[in-house]
């Protein structure tokens, strides 16, 4: 939320400047996240006047201005805007002033005629994004002030980050009060005084529905102007709010929603034909919004209807029907009190927000509300004229506010602090709260603007705020600390992510909720996990996988030119299992384990000249997993698998100790035609849990022999894998003690006869090495035959000549 501080000191007016301001705010529990100017920083720029306009010699769209900006000379201003007139009042920059972005204005010659400054729009000061003219300022703006004091440019606009349980603070009334209670200040509200009632004019309102309304109020205004200009100083205030001024009606409207926090409606009283019903909707009926958005009600949405058609979502948009516009002369002015439980969530069930919804869904004022619609009424008969008809004020059903006691022993005790009986009456009476105390037990009933305050521990929190965390004593703790061991054989998240960046990945974040098309594209999944009030109508359903964030983020990366991707991502995932049962932490019939996973795509390497440039292959991303896996990475198998997702080819299913733990591959060429790019990214996914354990290692002595190298070449079937010939080896080194020697295998080269791809050449070689003597060539022979009959015996292989 914004808020304008010259608005904000209208009602109190602190002596606190703008960044003190805003730190008492924040540690008020009224987060300030920016400050910031009503305008870009810019000098030399005064009111000026346009005396004389005059058609340039040379060119047929620029005229030559004679300009009075108060100086005691005219200037001569060659100037291109279409509605450069004589008599308008206009912005001028001299020569010497500095526009936003650094301009700086010099005497120049425009198609041979000598021109001494500038005349601006409302663009090129940064104040808005017009730029068809020039910035018409009123007749009566006085020439040669300068334009920011004029204007109040230099006012601070603050960011407000708010709570959810502080509706109250969403107001700058709301803000005000706080900032009087933190300063102990005078509160100065405007005027609320009832307006003269010259006409008796009614609109019958039948409140059918005491859940959704508790308190409906109205009132007929006739004969106004709605073509009326909305003063300047409304649209600064709305502007610097974050409204757009749009017609005088809507902005008064909307400028006490902002002013006072209590949002409105003005209906077109010649649109509504008879009375009004407020009732819930039923099953079947439509409404068009005041956005043109077409939408079909349901009976848990609260309507406002007359003669049966529905006129406006109650406490959440009016309709296009009944809409006021430039024509409109008579209005019907409402303001109610809609129970927050009535408002929460519809409009996101509908995929929009407004104003109105996200005050009315967290609680708004019911007890002053004829005194705010006086408020409007006041502002329409001063900008748009009109005669006033009485306030009609209907109530049906209003919220009980129940005395919350606080024990001020509770109090000393939750904060720290023995602060005393007479502070916190002081406090509690700063806040305006009616209040008793007795017994040293204060009994406060809650003002009707604050719907947070229900326990014991909301008052504690009020207490804190105005006493001030900051003069909360730091007291170390006075139970003994124990301190807990680290176990040295877990891995945690925190650990993972590190092994993650040092592999040169970078981590994203994705949303859980993703498009359904992804979980059956990518994952074959036909019955995902579906959201029953989704953010946003393609998010539909939770994630089986983490894949299709991944690639979303290599997709956006690759549209805008990025030649190396490397992503990663830890999080849960979520997929039907039976076997579930509920729980504090799981959902009935819903898995959700903890997934990692990588993707890497582009450049293998960053472009060096050192380093031939290559693409990302299988086999880069398979050493980053294994080296992920650390020293269990020996215990992993790469079987050759299918994956919706993946390259039939070029894909494997991750295996350890014969579990299945995750994928590796290539995505599929129909998914990159998808994706607009050319290349394949490789993609990986494990379960966190086979990467959370490691195994502790182990000190050996280091042998001191020499170590023998010897080499075995030889022809098997293209069809035996890599790992199974591994697998033999290593099976045939346990299970014989005399292998023991066998240190290491690797794999050298690999040859294919063309004319006979049905077999293939490898070359292997073996590290041996005793721990106690150097080994002779009998043993290493030996060794050798043990391994090579091993690998006849179970693959047919044959020894290469």
């Amino acid at each position: 939320m914004l808020i304008s501080e010259s608005w904000l000191r209208s009602f109190v007016n602190t002596t606190l400047d703008a960044d003190a301001l805003a730190h008492q705010l924040t540690m008020a529990g009224l987060e300030v996240e920016d400050v910031f100017t009503a305008a870009p920083a810019f000098t030399g720029v005064v009111v000026g006047h346009i005396v004389e306009v005059a058609p340039h010699p040379d060119a047929d769209r620029l005229r030559v201005c004679k300009v009075d900006d108060g100086s005691g000379e005219l200037l001569q201003i060659v100037c291109g805007a279409p509605n450069a007139a004589q008599g308008l009042r206009i912005p001028v920059a001299r020569i010497g002033a500095e526009l936003p972005g650094g301009m700086t204005i010099a005497a120049v010659k425009m198609r041979g005629v000598p021109s001494a400054g500038m005349l601006c729009s409302a663009r090129e000061l940064g104040l808005s994004t017009d730029h068809e003219g020039l910035m018409e300022l009123p007749a009566n703006a006085p020439v040669g002030t300068d334009i920011r004091e004029y204007l109040d440019l230099d006012d601070t606009v603050f960011e407000l980050k708010m709570t959810p349980n502080r509706a109250d603070c969403l107001s700058v009334l709301g803000v005000a009060r706080e900032v009087a209670a933190l300063n102990e200040l005078p509160l100065n509200v405007p005027s609320c005084e009832p307006v003269a009632v010259s006409i008796n004019d009614h609109v019958a309102v039948d409140v059918q529905a005491p859940d959704l309304c508790g308190r409906f109020v109205g009132r007929v205004i006739k004969g106004v102007n709605a073509r009326a200009e909305t003063p300047d100083w409304m649209k600064r205030r709305l502007e610097r709010s974050g409204q757009r001024p749009v017609s005088a009606l809507v902005d008064i409207s909307n400028y006490v929603m902002l002013e006072m926090g209590r949002p409105s409606h003005v209906f077109d009283l010649a649109k509504l034909q008879g009375g009004l019903e407020v009732r819930w909707a039923k099953e079947g009926e439509k409404l068009e919004l005041l956005s043109g958005k077409v939408i079909d009600l349901n009976e848990k949405v609260g309507v406002i209807a007359c003669n049966g058609k529905i006129e406006s979502l109650a406490g959440i948009m009016g309709g296009e029907d009944t809409a006021v516009t430039l024509d409109t002369t008579d209005v019907f002015l409402e303001s109610a009190f809609w129970w927050p439980e009535a408002i929460m969530g519809r409009a996101r069930e509908y995929k929009f927000s407004s104003d109105a919804s996200h005050r009315f869904e967290r609680g708004v004022d019911f007890d002053h509300i004829t005194e705010h619609v006086e408020r409007i009424t006041a502002l329409i008969l001063e900008i748009c004229g009109g005669q006033a008809g009485p306030v009609d004020d209907i109530q049906r059903k209003l919220p009980t506010r129940a005395p919350v006691s606080m024990r001020l022993a509770r109090c000393h005790k939750v904060l720290g602090v023995p602060v005393s009986e007479e502070e916190v009456t002081r406090i509690f009476q700063r806040l305006g709260f009616e209040f008793q105390c007795k017994d040293q037990v204060f009994t406060v009933v809650p003002p009707s603007y604050r719907f947070d305050m229900q326990i014991e521990e909301d008052l504690i929190e009020e207490v804190a705020r105005i006493y001030g965390f900051e003069n909360l004593p730091d007291v170390p703790p006075v139970a003994r600390a124990a301190m807990y061991e680290k176990p040295e054989s877990l891995r945690g998240p925190h650990a993972l992510r590190a092994t993650m960046a040092a592999l040169d990945f970078q981590e994203v974040i994705n949303y859980s909720f993703v498009e359904e098309e992804w979980e059956k594209n990518y994952h074959g999944n036909q019955d995902p996990v579906r959201l029953l009030n989704p953010i946003a109508s393609h998010l539909a359903v939770m994630r089986s996988s983490l894949l299709g964030g991944l690639l979303a983020n290599i997709e956006y990366n690759a549209k805008h030119r990025q030649p190396r991707v490397r992503v990663f991502e830890l999080g849960r995932v979520f997929r039907r299992d039976a076997s579930v049962q509920s729980s504090d932490l799981e959902v009935a019939g819903i898995c959700q384990p903890t997934h990692l996973a990588g993707a890497a795509w582009g450049q293998a390497f960053p472009e060096q000249w050192g380093m031939a440039k290559r693409h990302v292959d299988f086999f880069d991303v398979k050493k980053d997993l294994e080296t992920l896996f650390g020293a269990k990475a020996q215990d992993l198998r790469f079987v050759a698998a299918e994956h919706p997702a993946l390259h039939p080819g070029r894909s494997a299913r991750i295996e350890m100790d014969g579990k299945a733990v995750g994928f590796i591959g290539e995505v599929h060429p129909a998914w990159l035609q998808n994706m607009d790019i050319t290349t394949a990214p490789v993609v990986f996914e494990v379960d966190v849990e086979a990467l959370s354990h490691k195994d502790l290692p182990e000190a050996k002595a280091l042998s001191r022999q020499p170590i023998v190298q010897r080499d075995l070449a030889f022809w098997v079937n293209s069809q035996v894998s890599y790992q199974s010939l591994v697998d033999t080896l290593q099976e045939t080194v346990r299970q014989h003690e005399n292998l023991a020697i066998v240190k290491d295998i690797r794999l050298f080269d690999i040859w294919r006869d063309p004319a006979d791809p049905a077999e293939q050449s490898l070359a292997m070689r073996f590290w041996l090495q005793s721990p106690d003597s150097t080994l002779d060539d009998a043993t290493v022979e030996q060794a050798m035959q043990q391994l090579l009959k091993a690998l006849v015996d179970n693959h047919q292989v044959r020894q290469r000549a």
